[in-house]
C-alpha cells in the first residue's frame, strides 16, 4: 500500500507545529467527575459511616483510583435463541428457552469438572462455579431476553479442558494468560467441528460482494472467531463499508487522515497548553494491560499518539482517565490479524513491519473513537454519562435483587463507590482482557452495546455475586470485594452465562421503564 506525502513526513519527524485554531484542551484541565464528592446521587440525610476505615474524601479520579485495587486479573441452544431475535415470542417460551440456556451451560460445566477429576485425580483443577441467580422479584425475572442470549454456548464444551490443559505464558499474572485456552484468541488448537462451521458460516457471509451486517449482528452475538474477529469489529463498528469494493479505498483514505492528524498535531504536546493532557496520558499508560506490551517502547509510542490525538479532536472531553484501556482490545485484536498463531502477550510487536504497525495504530485509533462516539458523555466534565448509568444501576438492581441492594444500603456502601469505574472502564478492569474481547463481540453486535446494554451486563454482574456479598458484614470488607471480584478464571462460560442473564434484564426492564420504580 502506497504511503502519501503525509504519512512519508510524519515519520521523517517532520516537526510540523499545530495550528493557532486548535481549541483548548479541557480534559485534563479539569478533574473527572469525582463520584465520592458528587452530592447528586448521594440520597441526602444519609448517616456517614460510622466504620472508622471508610475511604477518605479525594479531590480527583486519578487519587480515587489510587484508593480502589484494580481487578486487572493477574494472572444447539444459541441457534435457537438466535432465531427468535426477529420475533415477537409470548415472554413464557422466550423465558423457557434462555432458562434452557443456562442451564446447559452449567450442567456443560460440570461435565467438564468430572472429566477433570477423572483425568487429575491427585490435582484437580479449580473452575470457577457458574453463578446460580435468585432475584429479589421473581415476578419479574419471569421476562427474559429477547432472542441471542445464549450466545457463545456453541465455543463452550470443547474450550473447557482445553483452557486446563494447555500451558500458561511466560508471564502468569498477565491477564491474557489464559488466551490461548479460548478458541476466539487462539489459532494453535485445532477447531471443533463446531467451530470450524462456525468460522465456514463467517466466511461465507463475508464473502459477498455486500455483508448483510444485521446478519453479522446476529452471528457475531454469540462470539465472533478470532481468524475474521479483526474484519467482523471494523464492520460492526462502522469503521469499513460492507460494501467489498469500497473497502481498501477506505483503509487508505482512513489511514492516511489519521496520518494526517499526526504530522499535524502530534508535536503540539510540548505546547504549554497541551503539557497537562500529554503528561496524563504518559502517566497513564503504564497502568494499562497486559503487562509485557505495555512495557514495550513501541507499543508505548503508539498509544501516546493515538490518545493524544483522540484528546485534540475532542476538546469537549479531552482526554479523561480510563479512555486509555479503550485502546487496548482493538490493538490486541488487530495484532492478532498478523501475527497467525503467535501469542500476543509473548510477541514482540515492533517486530513486526512499520507498515504493518501503521495500519494497527490507524485502524485501532478509528474504531476507538467509534465506540466513543456513543459513549462520549461519559467524559465529559462531571461524566454525566457515568453519573446517570450509575443511578440507574441502583434503581435496576433494588427491583431485580431487593435483598442485596438493602445490604450494600444498610453497610453504606454507594454504588458510585465500586460501579464508577464498571461504567467508565466497560467492565475491563474487572474481567479479564479475553473476557473483555469475547464481551465486546457482543456489545458491538448488539443496538447502543456499549452504552445500554452495558447497564444490563453491570446489574447481571453485581447480582451475580449476590451470596459472597450478603455474607460480607462490613463496609470495608464489602467495598474490597466489589473492586477486586475473583474473575481471574473466568472464560467463555462465564461470559456467556452473564450475558445471558443481562439479556433477562433487558427484556424485562428495557421497554417497561416504570419498572425502575418502586
Amino acid at each position: 500500500m502506497a504511503n502519501d506525502g503525509g504519512r512519508k513526513q510524519f515519520w521523517k519527524r517532520s516537526g510540523s507545529k499545530v495550528p493557532g485554531s486548535i481549541q483548548h484542551v479541557y480534559g485534563a484541565q479539569h478533574p473527572p467527575f469525582d463520584p465520592l464528592l458528587h452530592g447528586t446521587l448521594i440520597k441526602p440525610g444519609s448517616k456517614p459511616p460510622t466504620t472508622p476505615v471508610k475511604l477518605k474524601k479525594v479531590s480527583t479520579f486519578q487519587e480515587f483510583e489510587s484508593n480502589t485495587s484494580d481487578a486487572w486479573d493477574l494472572g444447539d441452544d444459541d441457534d435457537e435463541l438466535l432465531t427468535m431475535a426477529a420475533e415477537n415470542l409470548n415472554t413464557d417460551v422466550v423465558m423457557e428457552t434462555a432458562n434452557k440456556v443456562i442451564q446447559n451451560h452449567s450442567r456443560l460445566q460440570e461435565q467438564h469438572k468430572l472429566q477433570e477429576e477423572q483425568l487429575q485425580e491427585d490435582k484437580p483443577v479449580p473452575f470457577s462455579e457458574l453463578p446460580s441467580v435468585v432475584y429479589g422479584d421473581n415476578r419479574l425475572v419471569k421476562s427474559v431476553s429477547e432472542s441471542h442470549a445464549s450466545s457463545s454456548a456453541e465455543s463452550v464444551s470443547e474450550n473447557s479442558s482445553m483452557q486446563r490443559s494447555q500451558s500458561l505464558p511466560h508471564a502468569p499474572t498477565d491477564p491474557l494468560e489464559g488466551e490461548v485456552a479460548d478458541h476466539n484468541m487462539s489459532a494453535t488448537p485445532a477447531l471443533t467441528e463446531r467451530e470450524a462451521f462456525r468460522l465456514d458460516k463467517f466466511k461465507q457471509l463475508l464473502a459477498g460482494p455486500n455483508t448483510n451486517l444485521d446478519e453479522l449482528r446476529k452471528l457475531s452475538w454469540s462470539g465472533i472467531p478470532k481468524q475474521v474477529r479483526p474484519i467482523t469489529w471494523k464492520l460492526l463498528s462502522g469503521y469499513l463499508p460492507a460494501n467489498v469494493d469500497r473497502r481498501e479505498g477506505t483503509l487508505q483514505r482512513k489511514r492516511n487522515e489519521y496520518f494526517a492528524f499526526i504530522e499535524q498535531y502530534y508535536d503540539s504536546r510540548n505546547d504549554e497548553s497541551h503539557q497537562d493532557t500529554y503528561r496524563q496520558i504518559h502517566i497513564d499508560i503504564p497502568r494499562m494491560n497486559p503487562e509485557s506490551l505495555r512495557l514495550q517502547p513501541k507499543v508505548t509510542e503508539i498509544f501516546e499518539r493515538i490518545l493524544f490525538i483522540w484528546a485534540i479532536r475532542h476538546p469537549a472531553s479531552g482526554y479523561v482517565q480510563g479512555i486509555n484501556d479503550l485502546v487496548t482490545p482493538f490493538f490486541v485484536v488487530f495484532v492478532c490479524e498478523y501475527i497467525a498463531a503467535e501469542e500476543v502477550e509473548n510477541f514482540d510487536v515492533s517486530s513486526l513491519p512499520e507498515e504493518v504497525l501503521q495500519n494497527i495504530e490507524a485502524d485501532s485509533y478509528w474504531c476507538m473513537s467509534k465506540l466513543l462516539d456513543g459513549i462520549q458523555d461519559n467524559y465529559t466534565f462531571a461524566q454525566p454519562g457515568i453519573q446517570k448509568k450509575v443511578k440507574m444501576l441502583e434503581e435496576l438492581v433494588s427491583r431485580i435483587d431487593e435483598q442485596v441492594h438493602r445490604h450494600l444500603d444498610q453497610h453504606e456502601v454507594k454504588y458510585l463507590q465500586f460501579a464508577f469505574r464498571w461504567m467508565n472502564n466497560l467492565l475491563m478492569r474487572e474481567v479479564p482482557l479475553r473476557c473483555t474481547i469475547r464481551l465486546w463481540d457482543t456489545y458491538q453486535s448488539e443496538p447502543e452495546g456499549f452504552s445500554h446494554f452495558h447497564l444490563y451486563v453491570c446489574a447481571a454482574f453485581l447480582v451475580r455475586w449476590r451470596k459472597e456479598i450478603l455474607e460480607e458484614k462490613d463496609f470495608q470488607e464489602l467495598l474490597i470485594f466489589l473492586q477486586n471480584l475473583p474473575t481471574m478464571h473466568w472464560g467463555n462460560e462465564d461470559i456467556s452465562v452473564l450475558l445471558a442473564e443481562a439479556y433477562r434484564l433487558k427484556f424485562a426492564f428495557a421497554d417497561a421503564p416504570n419498572h425502575y420504580k418502586k
